[in-house]
């Protein structure tokens, strides 16, 4: 059976420092990058999300002049809460 030698510790300890270092370097020139491309990305999509809805609203206001058009679909309807009882407020005493 081997046992552990101080130098195996040491450059266990030192490639885990150039590990760390390198990934820390690689980070602060790729991730500016990678942000850069993801935010493009979502300003693209809603961009386009944009273009959309106003081609459908475009669509609903030149449907006809004198007539109002509901989009019930998308109507969302109020939750009833129901009261369970009164709400006591208790006070202590000393």
């Amino acid at each position: 059976m081997e046992t552990a030698s101080f130098t195996g510790f040491v450059k266990t300890i030192f490639y885990s420092l150039m590990f760390y270092y390198v990934l820390k370097f690689l980070a602060k020139l790729f991730l500016p990058l990678l942000v850069k491309k993801v935010v493009e990305k979502a300003g693209q999509n809603f961009q386009q999300q944009q273009q959309n809805y106003s081609q459908d609203n475009s669509w609903q206001r030149t449907a006809a002049k004198d007539e109002i058009i509901y989009n019930t679909a998308n109507a969302k309807k109020p939750k009833e809460t129901k009261k369970v009882g009164d709400y006591v407020d208790y006070e202590e005493i000393d």
